[in-house]
């Protein structure tokens, strides 16, 4: 199985446009579609665009754990 193209990944997890990826990394949207058209993406962005990922992943799950902790408090018994 291929694996699938880390512009293409980024965006999809982040639920952004390649032009919304190329404006939050500061980089030209042209640039940001060939990247998505090749694997040749430099070593810097790879790594960037791990930490959008990973970062988008520790968010959803804070918002678990905030979601949980909301549910929690309101079925708290009051003394």
């Amino acid at each position: 199985m291929e694996e699938e193209n880390l512009v293409k990944k980024t965006c999809r997890e982040l639920g952004i446009t390649q032009k919304e990826l190329a404006e939050r990394i500061g980089i030209p949207q042209g640039t940001v579609n060939r990247w998505s058209s090749t694997e040749k993406i430099p070593k810097m962005t790879i790594l960037a665009l791990n930490l959008l990922i990973e970062n988008q992943e520790l968010k959803n799950g804070m918002d678990y754990i905030y979601k949980g902790f909301s549910i929690f408090s309101k079925h708290q018994p009051t003394v």
